[in-house]
């Protein structure tokens, strides 16, 4: 493995979540893109990456709809037997690196959104090599637009300085050690964290920053579909 000092790459991919704002029947992992669904998609990306040795799905226990997409994938040999998600992210990516058992300390864990299914090879590549080097690293991408903080009733109250302001993506890649150490400080000091980084800010690690593409995109909203769907259909 390519710059990694021997350390095994295990993929954790949490899809525990319902996607509320997508306004959907079903979770948005599950809606179909280019004739296959978002996490057959993400998956795909994973387990076709020479860098990876293993990928996790982390799937709430009662969910209907993966099944038929583990049969999808056809066993694939590096698709591990999916861990249980949890209440929060942090708690299905805890579940997910306990069922990691053979895993190390110096092993690099990398957690990509399941809804993230425009991931390209390179950019999975360049943060594992970052990560490799650091206590971590993420992709993404530095903010473009004028930044406005609204009140609650929609007026405009500043135009926030967008200097250093970067959106967060995934894959975000880690130690073993240090991501355990850092999700079992937060299981002691609860806040909200939408992401695996500001975990580890939390515990004074500095994470590394690798720039991003605009087309590895978080499908959310309906509008994401068709967006997603072109991206897929460029590659």
């Amino acid at each position: 493995m390519a710059d990694t000092n021997e350390r095994r790459v295990w993929a954790i991919v949490p899809g525990a979540g319902i996607g509320t704002r997508m306004g959907s029947e079903r979770p948005k992992q599950y809606l179909e893109l280019a004739g296959r669904t978002i996490l057959e998609h993400t998956l795909e990306r994973l387990l076709d990456q020479g860098e990876i040795h293993a990928v996790l799905p982390v799937i709430r226990p009662d969910d209907p709809y993966w099944p038929t997409v583990r049969d999808r994938l056809g066993g694939h040999p590096k698709l591990l037997a999916e861990a249980a998600g949890g209440k929060e992210r942090a708690d299905s990516v805890a579940n997910g690196l306990a069922a990691l058992t053979h895993r190390t300390t110096r092993d690099l864990i990398l957690i990509h959104d399941a809804v993230r299914p425009c991931i390209r090879a390179e950019e999975i590549r360049a943060v594992i090599g970052a990560a490799a080097e650091t206590a971590g690293a993420i992709l993404a991408v530095p903010v473009a637009d004028t930044l406005k903080r609204v009140d609650g009733e929609g007026r405009i109250e500043a135009t926030v300085d967008r200097a250093g302001l970067w959106r967060a993506q995934t894959p975000q890649v880690f130690p073993a050690g240090i991501l355990e150490e850092a999700l079992e400080a937060a299981r002691h000091n609860p806040a909200p964290a939408t992401d695996e980084a500001s975990l580890l800010e939390r515990a004074g690690y500095p994470v590394q920053v690798v720039v991003g593409r605009e087309d590895n995109l978080k499908v959310t909203r309906p509008e994401d579909l068709a967006l997603a769907e072109l991206f897929l259909g460029a590659r």
